[in-house]
């Protein structure tokens, strides 16, 4: 599991007083992208995978009080082509704010289309 401390920042804020959902996805973003960064390094790259779904449920709302949270990204399954990941958001003191799964799928840059993940991908990966 990856885990990773993030400052809840002013422009998070929607007009409630509380963390707008799409800045959730970016707080999700931010640890699976580095949750995929040290799986592949040094022989992959993140930036060879795209995001094809993901599905959050919020369970508590987060204010600017909140200040820092803490999220979490670890690997589900492993496909052909595709990663399955379970992130979650969660205040200092253990209150979950929200959990989502993703899937990332390898991809081939030339093609513009999924392609099977190499063994060195699968490898880190797995070793995650």
């Amino acid at each position: 599991m990856h885990e990773k401390q993030i400052e809840i920042r002013w422009r998070d804020m929607d007009a409630f007083g509380h963390v707008n959902n799409a800045a959730f996805l970016t707080y999700l973003e931010e640890v699976r992208d580095e949750f995929l960064d040290r799986a592949l390094s040094p022989a992959g790259s993140s930036w060879d995978f795209v995001l094809v779904r993901v599905a959050i449920d919020y369970r508590r709302e987060l204010t600017q009080a909140d200040d820092i949270i803490s999220t979490s990204c670890r690997l589900v399954s492993l496909g052909i082509s595709s990663v399955t990941t379970r992130e979650e958001v969660r205040t200092l003191d253990g209150e979950l704010a929200a959990e989502a799964e993703s899937v990332m799928v390898a991809r081939d840059r030339d093609a513009g289309r999924s392609r099977p993940m190499t063994e060195v991908e699968r490898a880190g990966l797995e070793g995650s």
